[in-house]
């Protein structure tokens, strides 16, 4: 699957609607976005299971406010609703593979359950 550009019309039912996302945040001028495109297409299509998404920055300023990116690229995996990593920064292909592998590996019931707990204390 190739990846999906993501705006502020398909964002939320891209998340609510799928298990598993992963969403590059980027920009056309960005360098090191530009070097880790190629990577994160590659990824895409070895992972049909997951969407790979992309939220370009600058056509998507206030979709990137909300998520207060503040350095690009910046990487979000979202698994069932919750963010499970966020971060700035381009991985390395190996990296990139081992945070999937290790992101599929989560207890999502133990998530649910801790962040239910956490809500109802609040």
């Amino acid at each position: 699957m190739a990846t999906v550009e993501l705006n502020a019309q398909n964002f939320s039912d891209t998340i609510n609607n799928n298990d598993f996302v992963i969403v590059d945040f980027w920009a056309p001028w960005c360098g090191p976005c530009r070097s880790f495109a190629p990577v994160y297409e590659e990824l895409s299509e070895q992972h049909p299971d997951i969407v790979f998404a992309k939220v370009n920055t600058e056509d998507q300023q206030e979709l990137a406010g909300h998520f207060q990116i503040r350095s690009i690229p910046t990487l979000m995996l979202f698994r069932e609703q919750v963010i499970l990593y966020s971060e700035a920064g381009a991985l390395p292909k190996q990296a990139m593979q081992q945070l999937i592998t290790e992101a599929k590996a989560v207890d999502m019931q133990e998530v649910h359950k801790s962040l239910n707990e956490q809500n109802s204390q609040a």
